[in-house]
């Protein structure tokens, strides 16, 4: 039998180009898929009514260390210098598997309660074998789609960040990729989360990409973060070993090389930007319209909660808020018109969405509302104080909602955030995440004192 639901009367911001908006429209759902989108639909099927909503695809995230849910706020001035001490030198060490699923269940059903449908979960806490099969089953049990990017371990700031000679465990990654991810189908896809050049030593970054592309899975890289990453040149040095490719995503890019944004481009590579993050904790400026000039799609993401909110809306508006007073600033001092080629707040919503499915390469799937793709699906309260009244529907999601608008979320069509409420446990996680904090606030304390 047919599952059918149909989102009625709803301004829908298809993000498709073909499709458009449409200022009053439905959309049909059919096990799981979007079968249609027009202006009125006639089916038999259970109603949603979306009168007052603005409807959009669901938000993809595709860059988040998930596992950081159970430490929120622990470092909200740190710098980057900082983070690497107090987090990954600090807290990792001290995360059993237990920490690691409270945190992603916990992170998870976070995500899902902003609009936030897919997420990469950049996993580099994986001190034991039992650390990833931790971090999936939180994954899982959410509901949310994600790509979950097997990481290294951090039990050891010096030892898996500084010239590396240790290479993420093959046999384990093995493991995984046939336990959980035997077929790319699935809800739960897989990646490979690598440190990459001037982090590790040469021969640890070849195993490392040839591992993943034994294994066809795609790799993800944090790349030009801060002016001594950038001084790494690891674009180049991974051009050098021959290892560029498609199937790579290069986070943050804020200190890229001119020459470098052109090997990225010409080898297909996808970027994800972090904006608020790049900001706060200086690691540049965020560089979405940089991406954009040679011809990339750039995707958004959270990455740490530790020091930054965990939502799309706050990623936005960093972005544009950032690039545009970068831009003006520049004008200014030189003294020349500012160009009508900006960024737009459409361009901002277009990033959080289909840009994000491209990159996280679930672009066939979800990222926009098109008849085929699988139904993540967003639909945002536009009768609140906050958004109401609604001029542009696209400004209105990317500048004025928040967390709190969030009405309706729909993944792979099950129904997973209604009338403003999670469709799940949420006390459980909570109370998951709350112990995992006081566990390893004692442990950190038990480590002091020794």
């Amino acid at each position: 039998m047919t599952n059918r639901t149909v989102l009625r009367g709803g301004h829908v911001l298809s993000m498709d180009p073909d499709i458009g908006d449409l200022p009053q429209g439905d959309v049909l759902i059919e096990d799981g898929k979007i079968a249609a989108v027009r202006p009125e639909i006639s089916a038999d099927a259970e109603v949603l009514d979306m009168t007052g909503r603005i409807v959009i695809p669901g938000f993809v995230d595709t860059h988040r260390h998930t596992w950081e849910a159970s430490i929120r706020n622990v470092a909200p001035d740190a710098t980057l210098d900082d983070y690497f001490v107090d987090i990954l030198d600090t807290f990792a060490p001290l995360y059993t598997p237990e920490d690691v699923y409270a945190a992603n269940l916990a992170g998870a059903l976070e995500c899902l309660n902003a609009g936030i449908t897919t997420l990469v979960d950049w996993s580099h806490i994986n001190n034991t074998p039992e650390h990833p099969d931790a971090a999936i089953r939180g994954l899982a049990e959410s509901g949310i789609r994600a790509q979950y990017a097997y990481g290294s371990a951090n039990t050891s700031l010096a030892d898996y960040w500084f010239e590396s000679k240790i290479a993420i465990p093959g046999d384990d990654v093995r493991r995984i990729r046939g336990k959980y991810f035997a077929s790319d189908a699935g809800l739960l896809t897989m990646a490979l989360a690598t440190r990459g050049p001037g982090f590790c030593v040469n021969d640890v970054v070849t195993a490392e990409w040839a591992l993943a592309r034994e294994l066809d899975i795609p790799i993800t890289v944090h790349v030009a973060m801060g002016r001594l990453a950038g001084r790494f040149g690891m674009v180049k040095q991974l051009k050098d070993l021959g290892l560029l490719g498609p199937d790579t995503t290069y986070i943050h890019c804020c200190y890229l090389h001119e020459d470098e944004w052109l090997m990225v481009a010409d080898s297909g590579g996808t970027v994800s930007v972090a904006p608020q993050v790049e900001l706060q904790m200086g690691h540049g400026w965020p560089p979405v319209m940089k991406a954009v000039e040679y011809g990339l799609r750039p995707s958004l993401s959270i990455d740490v909660v530790t020091t930054v909110p965990g939502d799309m809306f706050t990623q936005m508006r960093a972005a544009f808020g950032a690039e545009r007073a970068r831009v003006n600033a520049d004008c200014w001092k030189a003294n020349m018109p500012v160009p009508d080629t900006m960024l737009t707040a459409r361009q901002m919503l277009e990033m959080a969405t289909r840009n994000g499915a491209h990159v996280a390469g679930v672009e066939d799937r979800t990222g926009s509302l098109t008849p085929g793709k699988r139904a993540d699906v967003v639909a945002v309260d536009a009768t609140a104080l906050n958004v109401a009244p609604v001029h542009d529907a696209a400004a209105a999601v990317a500048l004025s909602a928040d967390v709190s608008n969030v009405d309706t979320v729909i993944v792979d069509g099950v129904i997973r955030k209604r009338d403003g409420r999670l469709v799940a446990d949420v006390d459980r996680a909570r109370r998951l995440v709350q112990e995992s904090r006081d566990r390893l606030l004692a442990a950190k304390e038990a480590k002091s004192a020794a």
